[in-house]
């Protein structure tokens, strides 16, 4: 049964290329829509958000393929390892991160279709090496999500309401983003609780509660500024730079980092400012209650003014045909609606984090204290966090070197991985 369900797991991450694939054939899609509409404006926004995105994605990818000094897993890798920085620069560093995740999944499948993963030393080597991409990639996606799809969508969203009819690939648009956006928050998640309650089948109830906190805070904000953006397209610019500039400061007074340079800090803490634009991300380290709260508060208030804004322009001073025009008992009930869903969004976290959130110490999350596993002088040993991402056993990944010993043992480490690990349950 096991081999089954690992094959089953690796099927499901094997089909990441398609979607990433199908996602870039969608974006064209909606390119070429604004064009032939001749929305110049529309079509310059989403091609900077499809750039900026991209680089900022491209960015990442090659800091922490440096910051692992060039090391490559898969045949993909190596073989283009020469030429790595060239695919970054022209924008294909995702797909080979892509592609080699897809390869070690298709090796993981077709290992696991042949044996047992348990005892056979091939089939661990691909999982340690498939969890490794995979959770890297998934970081990247997440870095993607916020900085091209939910844009995308507040786009889109902004488009319909102005227009007034709905066109069939901005909806399959929206709901794609969607769909990205919140199974790159859920994805994690998932592999978190994996990680301290090994063994266990995962608690579809407490999953349902979890992704419905996600669907519910995710998407009234994007709705939020959407019904903003339809009235005052211009001030959402605005918006988003004041806001994000907030959030920097609070990234930056959180001692936000997970990178090893002072540039890669910066792109870091300006990342999150941009992900916290339109929705919470664990990454603050230490006790984050009070932090959840003032920022859930500054979402509500600011979801508030979006809505009340909103409505106060359809009632007063409605934008002119082709605009899609309601009445002010309308308007008034959206407003509403908006900013109630967002507060049952953060009625169903509290229930969560108050009764069925692990309370998981630090140092369980660990493979044991870096100064205690220094007491001999024989070994020097880091040990990482015991989390995987799609593997139901947790697995220690440490660095270890003997002193005078040639043979050195070495297995691939993800500090990234540990770190977020300890802010989720912290």
């Amino acid at each position: 049964m096991a081999p089954f369900k690992s094959s089953f797991k690796s099927l499901l991450s094997s089909l990441d290329l398609p979607l990433f694939l199908l996602d870039i054939g969608l974006d064209i899609c909606v390119a070429v829509g604004f064009y032939r509409e001749a929305s110049y404006v529309r079509l310059g926004v989403l091609l900077l958000l499809l750039i900026g995105s991209s680089v900022l994605a491209q960015l990442f990818s090659w800091f922490w393929y440096k910051y692992e000094k060039f090391e490559m897993h898969t045949g993909v890798e190596k073989r283009l390892k020469r030429h790595m920085r060239k695919l970054h620069v022209f924008q294909l560093g995702l797909c080979v991160r892509h592609i080699g995740v897809f390869e070690t999944s298709v090796k993981k499948l077709c290992t696991c279709s042949t044996c047992s993963c348990s005892t056979c030393s091939s089939a661990s080597s691909h999982t340690k090496d498939y969890m490794f991409q995979k959770f890297n990639l998934a970081m990247l996606r997440i870095i993607e999500a916020f900085s091209e799809s939910a844009p995308q969508i507040v786009l889109m969203l902004t488009v319909i309401l102005q227009k007034g009819q709905k066109d069939y690939f901005s909806v399959l648009k929206i709901i794609f983003s969607v769909l990205a956006v919140t199974h790159c928050i859920f994805t994690p998640y998932v592999s978190h609780m994996r990680s301290v309650q090994p063994g266990r089948k995962q608690n579809i109830v407490l999953s349902v509660i979890f992704f419905i906190c996600i669907l519910f805070l995710v998407v009234p904000r994007l709705v939020a500024l959407s019904l903003f953006a339809s009235v005052l397209p211009c001030f959402i610019v605005t918006h988003f730079f004041c806001s994000w500039l907030v959030l920097l400061f609070f990234a930056r007074s959180s001692k936000v980092d997970i990178m090893d340079c002072r540039c890669g800090e910066w792109l870091y803490r300006a990342t999150v400012g941009l992900i916290w634009y339109f929705d919470w991300f664990s990454v603050v380290e230490g006790k984050t209650r009070n932090k959840k709260l003032l920022y859930h508060s500054y979402i509500l208030a600011d979801i508030s003014i979006l809505c009340g804004v909103w409505a106060w322009k359809m009632s007063t001073d409605p934008p002119p045909p082709p605009f899609h025009e309601i009445s002010q008992h309308h308007a008034i009930i959206t407003a509403a609606s908006v900013v109630g869903v967002y507060f049952l969004g953060l009625l169903f976290k509290i229930i969560y984090y108050t009764f069925f959130h692990p309370n998981v110490q630090k140092d369980k999350l660990k493979g044991g204290n870096k100064e205690e596993v220094r007491k001999s002088d024989e070994v020097d040993c880091y040990a990482l966090v015991k989390v995987e991402m799609d593997s139901p056993e947790p697995t220690m990944m440490m660095r270890s070197a003997s002193k005078g010993n040639t043979n050195d043992v070495t297995v691939r480490c993800n500090k990234r991985m540990r770190m977020l690990a300890e802010n989720f349950y912290s």
